[in-house]
């Protein structure tokens, strides 16, 4: 799609390059959400892997906190054990988030294995039974960055999909989850295939309730959900696709979630300043883009946006985006009430 478009323009003169982050007055006049998301409604907020920017991530408490800070979906990254459940963890390596490395019981499980074409030596979810992984506790991914977090690690056992799905009907408002089909190919081929383990248990009762939206690095893992459940899909996107490569999307999933630097690139020195046109280019194509991931910690912000989560947010709001993957839900539903409830003031009379 061409840059000279009309949404193009508009960004342009709202957005200047890394410096002024001043809003055009007439694009907040408009009645709907001022910018150009697929359908003209409020981006999604996703908490990405619960409220993890306040508690150890995929815990039952950092969802709970995720609901409690008003975000719109929750994210439960998916693994499988050996006897075939599923537990929310971003990958099968659990020295990263459980206390494994430290279970004595546990030491002869350490192995070495190629998970996704790298070399990994740790302890892997497929390994241990559910009743096994019921003796490890959370710990805290980013302790320097996060000691609050780290000061809770002990404290929260490791969730079951079933306990998300569970915990997310039972919220005192509606809430989405967003789970994540981890490592597909590789649990396959272990005869431990995740796809049609998440369908039977969104075709549970208390899953029927809920908004779904079901996400994959892995194109085929989606295409094989594809065939056993009608939830939306949206393909993760790490890298820059082509024209081609989109429109062979659109044909298959209903959206993308993109890293952040393919809709605000950083220069040499980390800083971001104009929007990319993939947001225009995938909106044309009905697709839906739901940016990741927005943390508010300095080493994770652009180095012109330093302590100004609020500010990146914004940004992408105004890009277009369709959905902001955070680890701070309250963060991003604040910038986007923020960006909601903004009006122009209006002009005092004989003035």
């Amino acid at each position: 799609m061409s840059r000279g478009s009309g949404h193009a323009i508009t960004r342009r003169q709202v957005l200047a390059a890394g410096a002024a982050w001043v809003i055009a007055p007439t694009l907040l006049a408009q009645p709907r959400w001022p910018y150009p998301t697929l359908k003209g409604e409020a981006p999604l907020v996703i908490a990405h892997r619960g409220a993890s920017g306040h508690r150890p991530e995929h815990t039952l408490a950092a969802y709970a906190l995720a609901i409690e800070q008003g975000a719109d979906f929750i994210e439960p990254d998916l693994v499988v054990t050996r006897d075939g459940m599923l537990i929310a963890r971003h990958e099968n390596d659990l020295a990263l988030t459980t206390d494994v490395a430290s279970r004595p019981q546990f030491a002869a499980k350490r192995r070495t294995q190629t998970v996704d074409g790298k070399e990994i030596s740790s302890w892997f979810s497929e390994d241990f039974t559910l009743a096994e992984i019921r003796e490890l506790r959370a710990i805290e991914r980013f302790a320097r960055e996060r000691p609050q977090n780290a000061a809770l690690d002990g404290r929260y056992g490791i969730a079951t999909f079933n306990e998300v799905v569970a915990l997310a009907a039972g919220a005192p408002r509606p809430v989405g989850l967003y789970p994540e089909l981890k490592h597909a190919a590789h649990f396959a081929a272990k005869g431990l295939p995740v796809e049609p383990r998440l369908a039977e248990a969104l075709r549970a009762p208390a899953a029927q309730k809920l908004p779904v939206i079901v996400q994959s690095f892995e194109r085929q893992a989606l295409r094989r959900f594809a065939e056993l459940s009608s939830a939306p899909r949206v393909m993760l996107l790490g890298r820059p696709v082509t024209a081609v490569e989109l429109r062979e999307l659109a044909a298959e999933v209903q959206g993308i979630g993109v890293a952040k630097s393919l809709v605000y690139p950083r220069d040499a020195t980390g800083s971001i300043g104009m929007p990319t046109a993939l947001v225009e280019e995938a909106h044309a194509l009905g697709l839906t883009v739901h940016a990741w991931t927005f943390r508010a910690e300095d080493g994770f912000l652009p180095s012109n946006l330093r302590g100004q989560l609020p500010r990146e947010l914004e940004l992408f709001f105004a890009a277009g985006v369709d959905g902001v993957f955070s680890d701070s839900p309250d963060v991003a539903v604040a910038a986007r009430s923020a960006v909601r409830d903004a009006r122009p003031k209006e002009p005092t009379k004989g003035g």
